[in-house]
């Protein structure tokens, strides 16, 4: 994933877009929306996947300074504790709140306040939304285990340092997931 503005120093806007659209028409690029490709990948049953949206949120919010981390579902499903897969992905920022739509799936900026944005674009920060959102599902000590056994020892550290400023109903939890 890049955007067209990544290119600013080979040429001029309009001749780096005339290019960038050049390619998207011969199928070498993919447009994502305005200003924004990717390269397509094949997939041999599916036929073009999706665009990655990591890639198109770390894209989107590249050089505006605000913090950003995935909420609720998908950040449960990134860590392997969910089967859920949303059609809308909730991002969490302290940037603009807007939605973009990606074909069928739809990413969902929504400002927060910065006690939501502990551990923002580290895996401490998914574990942390994660917990959040299966806390509404139905956290078992299972889920709390299973993530305790995915973590690499980075991440528990950071869940560490970051766990005396978390709710107190989250202490005890991440806790047992760094031990």
């Amino acid at each position: 994933m890049f955007a067209a503005k990544d290119f600013k120093s080979f040429g001029k806007g309009p001749a780096i877009g005339q290019a960038l659209a050049r390619l998207a028409k011969a199928g070498k690029l993919r447009r994502i929306r305005q200003g924004f490709y990717d390269l397509p990948r094949p997939h041999p049953i599916l036929g073009q996947t999706s665009p990655d949206p990591t890639a198109v949120v770390q894209a989107l919010m590249k050089g505006t300074g605000a913090q950003w981390q995935f909420s609720g579902a998908y950040a449960a499903n990134q860590l392997g504790v969910s089967e859920q897969v949303p059609a809308k992905i909730l991002v969490l920022t302290d940037g603009t709140p807007r939605r973009v739509a990606l074909g069928r799936l739809t990413l969902v900026f929504r400002h927060a306040a910065p006690r939501n944005l502990l551990g923002a674009g580290r895996p401490a920060g998914l574990v942390i939304q994660a917990l959040r959102h299966l806390r509404k599902t139905g956290l078992s000590a299972a889920d709390v285990a299973r993530l305790g056994q995915k973590l690499d020892a980075a991440t528990k550290a950071d869940l560490a340092m970051l766990a005396p400023n978390l709710p107190a109903w989250m202490q005890p939890l991440v806790n047992r997931i760094v031990t």
